[in-house]
């Protein structure tokens, strides 16, 4: 036999354990509430190619390949357990497993592992939350796919309702074509219909009502059923507490903003400062997408090397506040073509860390660029460190908290000597760290941070609403603190 046909003779037998998985990863989803992860990414309703993909990308960051014959014990090993709803990591279960020498099998080592989840110490599945979306745009529309996709289990967060305004014939099947097809995210993995009487778009199994009003006091959300929601607010028209306080009608409880908040307002970068919300806040934000990409390597390198200052450039996509061609703006560059042209423009996210990361007293600066690119931005972070280090130590400490630290759903790691923008279309992190472009000089680091500022910016918006809702689940093994 030739090498050719020895490498697609184990091609096709990857495929065949690839797709013994997806029933048992699906069942445990659906009937147990229970996210299998591989390095952090979900295998939840992936395709056979799609796992494998996930598994040879782990080449990157682990340093070599995870075959689909090393995690499949562990899979299976899953579904003999009496477990809770939680989040676990087969990829780390596997490393972890490699590395240990008390001579146990896979089913004895995993069933140690994943204990916190398992009889008496699991947690019990959370009723269904309302969420509501005010707005429709870009970001409301990623959330929208997000919690219809994490609905699956029919537990945790419900999108039952989105506010819009009026937009005169067939609003709500422009609407949801615009749900249906995305030319930057592709299409919508699922069905969606409309029933126009109920004014209503159903889109794979979960209906959400099209509420149409102009201001929030035009709203009472229990005549539609919605009690106790989390209202999220894409729309950026209000930003302090008096103008979001408008959302908390009959019906809603919290309200979420997806844009830097103003005043007293909590600004929250998840996996940075999430657990310093207070239960009883009712009014929060999620900070800017490039605060959410810059401030968890931030706080990343501060940990290790002490931070005495830094300044952040962020080369960012156009965005819809831009013109497309040269108009009237109230900004006094924004109104030149988006498409056509860089744009020199203002960015309050070095300011944002400090809301973020109140214990870094290092001054941080900040300017930003919108370059004819519709998504995806690079945030270049220069810092001043405390001590002095080496290319290769910041690496392999970002590398580490990549796959092991309570920030790795944050940061993300890339070794591709060839990566560009595009290939971050899709990127759940809120910032990959770029090793290639990686520069350090004794106490000065140069810090290439690639980001999704749609996608992964609406990730980052769902994990704080599922973590104040009550249904951000455990994660297993537990991240190195």
């Amino acid at each position: 036999m030739t090498v050719k046909d020895d490498s697609f003779t184990d091609w096709k037998n990857r495929e065949e354990i690839a797709e013994s998985m997806i029933p048992m990863i699906g069942r445990l989803h659906r009937e147990r509430d229970v996210t299998v992860l591989l390095h952090s990414r979900s295998l939840v309703n992936k395709s056979v190619v799609s796992i494998l993909k996930t598994h040879r990308f782990a080449r990157q960051i682990a340093g070599e390949e995870l075959s689909v014959t090393d995690t499949l014990p562990f899979v299976q090993a899953l579904t003999t357990l009496d477990l809770g709803p939680s989040q676990i990591d087969i990829g780390r279960l596997a490393e972890i497993y490699q590395a240990d020498d008390r001579g146990l099998s896979v089913a004895e080592f995993t069933a140690e592992a994943v204990a916190g989840a398992t009889g008496g110490n699991k947690i019990d599945r959370r009723e269904p939350r309302d969420v509501v979306l005010y707005g429709f745009g870009r970001i409301g529309r990623l959330v929208a796919r997000l919690l219809i996709e994490k609905a699956g289990s029919g537990n945790g967060l419900r999108l039952r309702a989105i506010v819009v305004r009026g937009g005169g014939d067939q609003d709500i099947i422009k609407r949801a074509s615009l749900l249906r097809r995305d030319s930057i995210h592709g299409q919508f993995q699922g069905t969606i219909t409309v029933d126009e009487a109920e004014s209503a778009i159903i889109a794979n199994g979960n209906t959400i009502k099209v509420i149409y009003a102009n201001d929030p006091s035009e709203v009472n959300y229990t005549a539609y059923g919605i009690n106790n929601a989390i209202l999220i607010d894409n729309t950026g028209k209000w930003r302090d507490r008096e103008g979001l306080s408008q959302h908390l009608r009959p019906g809603i409880d919290k309200v979420v903003l997806t844009a830097p908040g103003k005043g007293d307002v909590p600004n929250i970068v998840h996996g940075v400062n999430h657990d310093t919300i207070k239960p009883d806040e009712q009014i929060l934000s999620c900070a800017s997408c490039t605060t959410n990409a810059i401030v968890p390597p931030l706080k990343a390198m501060a940990d290790e090397y002490g931070v005495l200052r830094g300044h952040v450039e962020t080369v960012h996509s156009f965005t819809n506040d831009q013109n497309l061609l040269d108009n009237y703006h109230k900004a006094d560059r924004r109104g030149r073509s988006a498409p056509l042209n860089m744009v020199i423009t203002e960015t309050g996210a070095a300011s944002a860390v400090a809301k973020a990361l109140p214990d870094l007293k290092a001054p941080i600066t900040g300017s930003s660029i919108r370059v004819p690119v519709p998504d995806v931005s690079i945030a270049i972070l220069s810092l001043r460190l405390g001590r002095e280090t080496t290319r290769e130590e910041v690496l392999d400490h970002l590398r580490d908290v990549s796959l092991t630290s309570p920030l790795k759903r944050q940061i993300d790691f890339t070794t591709a000597p060839d990566a560009v923008s595009s290939d971050f279309i899709g990127s759940r992190h809120s910032s990959i760290v770029d090793a290639g472009a990686t520069k350090v000089d004794g106490d000065n680091a140069i810090l290439y941070l690639w980001y999704d500022n749609e996608f992964g910016y609406s990730c980052q918006v769902v994990r704080v609403v599922q973590h104040v809702t009550g249904v951000e689940y455990p994660t297993y093994p537990a991240p190195a603190v």
